[in-house]
């Protein structure tokens, strides 16, 4: 795949867990929060982690290295050449697209449809625009965990802004929808690989 040649890079989490997988790839990390509402500091950053499908064909696992990221209605915050993730070395496919960057939680599938026809973008997330806003982005590289096909629900909630999981929601959720928490649990372990796979690669450990 073409883009820019590997080096070290910082990435920029919003959760939790994003953080620790990053760590344990040996890469260095900023713990940002969720639309980076903890801080950015000086720097420049490759926005690291999880993201929602806005279309259907990306299943959990799928690795989009971003060439653009643009706002809820298409206009674009940053572009530049995707950053190289060897796909030869991971079981998950790995797809250059825009990244649509939402300052809220998008869930149903009206509102994906939607989203994916007015911005053009392929995955959602909300940490990406605003580092591009300040100028620190270096690149996007998220992975897709929730989709069209399979929304957050609840299970959306479940995330504080700082990053970290909201155990009794997550409890909440398996007894009210136990069905589609286990579906989602299980794409999330789906995801988590891809994740450690790519912490890696842009550790350069890979």
């Amino acid at each position: 795949m073409a883009g820019s040649p590997r080096k070290k890079l910082t990435l920029a989490c919003a959760l939790a867990s994003e953080e620790r997988v990053a760590r344990k790839g040996g890469a260095v990390v900023a713990r940002v929060g969720v639309r980076a509402s903890l801080g950015v500091p000086d720097g420049s950053y490759v926005s690291f982690g999880f993201a929602g499908a806005l279309i259907a064909g990306l299943p959990p696992g799928t690795i989009v290295t971003a060439d653009r990221v643009v706002d809820s209605c298409g206009d674009v915050l940053w572009e530049g050449a995707p950053i190289n993730i060897p796909e030869g070395k991971c079981a998950a496919p790995v797809m250059v697209e825009t990244i649509c960057s939402s300052e809220a939680i998008v869930d149903a599938f009206e509102e994906r449809s939607d989203l994916a026809r007015k911005s053009g973008a392929a995955v959602v997330d909300m940490e990406s625009g605003p580092l591009a806003r300040l100028g620190c982005l270096a690149g996007a590289v998220r992975v897709v965990v929730d989709g069209p096909d399979r929304p957050l629900g609840k299970f959306g909630g479940a995330v504080t802004d700082s990053g970290e999981l909201r155990w009794g929601t997550v409890l909440a959720s398996f007894f009210t929808e136990p069905r589609e928490t286990i579906r989602l649990g299980l794409a999330g372990f789906k995801a988590m690989k891809s994740l450690e796979y790519t912490a890696c690669v842009l550790a350069g450990g890979v």
